[in-house]
């Protein structure tokens, strides 16, 4: 595996712990629907959060969350509502979707890691 793809995972499974430890069920992981990798899935009550998890070493680009752009957000709400539709009569149904940012950022050796969870991130409209 080499390094970029390592990273994001770290930082996937940090936004995973993120989630738990404030009371979120983590429903689906690194889903692919309609050619769309949707990196979480997670429910806390009536709530189902589609979760785009960006993870850096360093802001020399910009913040993570800066890399989910209007290409990205239309290709995120596709693969939600595919997910959707194909979940139908399997799960319970949920009163609110929202699409969430996690932004993992970490320094060079791993070490210390900064998570910021911006819900509502974007509207599936925009």
């Amino acid at each position: 595996m080499n390094d970029r793809i390592a990273l994001g995972a770290a930082g996937e499974s940090r936004a995973a712990q993120y989630l738990m430890r404030r009371g979120y069920r983590i429903v689906a992981r690194n889903v692919r629907v309609d050619r769309v990798e949707i990196d979480i899935i997670a429910s806390r009550g009536g709530l189902l959060a589609f979760v785009e998890v960006k993870t850096r070493r360093t802001r020399a680009y910009g913040h993570p969350e800066d890399a989910v752009d209007a290409r990205k957000r239309a290709r995120l709400v596709r693969g939600a509502a595919a997910w959707l539709h194909s979940q139908r009569g399997h799960r319970r149904r949920y009163q609110r979707v929202r699409f969430d940012v996690i932004a993992c950022e970490c320094n060079g050796d791993g070490t210390d890691w900064l998570v910021r969870h911006l819900k509502g991130a974007f509207d599936a409209g925009d």
